[in-house]
């Protein structure tokens, strides 16, 4: 019977986690929501996005202290439902009032995101302390496939109800009943582990494999493991969500508007399928040595996005895709492994925060030289943006390197 409300617990979990990955399609409403109610503004179009990654961050630490007093059913329900109407409710942003856009989309429907996405992670790595990284990547890996799902579904919506600059308003509208639906649903099948659970099977670091102490958050900020880990996930996300942000409008760029939707769904594809893939080599390889891997990986790639050029672009954003997503799935099993999963919703919302920073940095960043661009009609001069991207990752890896150290001795 257990058993079976394991399984349960985790396919809600990939179903709503489908639904949240509306965040990584926003590259497909960058360019008519910044013309249509942003006056051509790239970077005020991108905070949208970047409110969206950054609330939901702050929703997850709220989300987990909400959990540990009520249980993961009725906060997920509530985070449905606050997402949802956000996003009905952003389909009455306009160029008057293009403030609603940042309020309903980013804030509210981050905050209903957070309450979803950490604590479905912490539920299901409860059900199976042994494979954190294969349990994590399952579920985190739904998320980016659902990017890869809504993708095409967003286009037609939006072609559907009028084209670019004129179809986004009423997509919103659509996506908020699908959430509304779906997240609602999903919550009833989500099922916390019964006390005592995961005594039966001790889980093990997979750094040190040693037994994991389960550590209350207030232990976690005294910590030196935490301001490292957070710090390292503020930098390592840079060039991900600089990408996600503006694959399309790249693409376009360069001369492949035709094809340019295929950037979206190449990122969200690979970035699925990374974090799957890198959840499972987590396991083996250790957590700390894959973040390095994944780094160097995303240090090296994101230097080349000027010399690419033709349909290898859309290689290059599969790359760039597939190590961010490792990067999605193996922060919060590192989380587990060093401060254990009794506590796992509340303490990865907290280490969430350096990536909803990071995701606000970025969009400024890339939203500032894209404005450079388009005023020189020259998409080389982006290049600054994924320089600096390298340059984080690269602090990154010694980050991690200081967080193997300590955690050894």
């Amino acid at each position: 019977m257990k058993k079976n409300q394991g399984i349960s617990t985790v396919v809600a979990a990939v179903a709503i986690q489908l639904t949240l990955g509306v965040a990584y399609i926003w590259s497909v409403f960058q360019t008519g929501v910044a013309d249509s109610i942003f006056g051509g503004d790239n970077a005020a179009a991108g905070l949208t996005f970047s409110l969206l990654i950054s609330v939901m961050c702050i929703g997850s630490a709220i989300g987990g202290k909400l959990t540990a007093k009520y249980s993961t059913r009725p906060v997920v329900f509530v985070g449905g439902v606050i997402m949802g109407l956000g996003f009905l409710l952003s389909s009455f942003a306009t160029a008057n009032c293009a403030w609603l856009l940042w309020v309903t989309y980013g804030v509210m429907g981050g905050i209903g995101m957070g309450f979803s996405y950490s604590p479905t992670i912490a539920c299901a790595q409860k059900w199976y302390p042994h494979k954190k990284g294969l349990v994590t990547g399952v579920i985190v890996s739904a998320l980016g496939f659902g990017g890869v799902i809504l993708t095409p579904v967003v286009e037609f919506f939006i072609s559907s109800f009028g084209g670019t600059g004129v179809g986004e308003p009423k997509t919103f509208m659509v996506l908020g009943i699908v959430f509304l639906v779906v997240c609602s649903i999903g919550s009833f099948f989500i099922k916390d582990a019964p006390e005592g659970y995961m005594t039966n099977a001790v889980a093990l670091n997979a750094a040190t494999q040693k037994p994991v102490k389960n550590v209350t958050t207030s232990e976690m900020l005294k910590t030196p493991q935490f301001y490292l880990l957070t710090a390292t996930f503020l930098l390592a996300c840079m060039g991900g969500l600089m990408m996600i942000g503006f694959a399309k409008p790249i693409a376009v760029a360069k001369g492949l508007a035709a094809t340019a939707t295929i950037g979206v769904l190449a990122i969200t594809l690979f970035n699925s399928a990374g974090r799957l893939i890198w959840g499972i080599v987590s396991d083996k390889l250790g957590r700390i040595n894959t973040l390095i891997l994944l780094l160097s990986v995303t240090a090296v790639l994101s230097l080349l996005v000027n010399s690419v050029s033709g349909y290898w672009i859309y290689v290059l954003i599969a790359f760039i895709g597939f190590a961010y997503g490792g990067l999605l799935s193996t922060f919060p099993s590192l989380t587990a492994d060093l401060f254990g999963a009794k506590n796992m919703a509340s303490n990865y919302g907290l280490v969430l925060l350096g990536f909803g920073i990071g995701a606000v940095i970025s969009s400024q960043i890339a939203g500032y030289y894209k404005n450079i661009a388009n005023i020189a009609d020259d998409i080389n001069l982006m290049f600054p943006a994924f320089a600096i991207a390298s340059a984080c990752a690269v602090v990154g890896i010694v980050m991690m390197l200081i967080l193997k150290k300590i955690s050894k001795q």
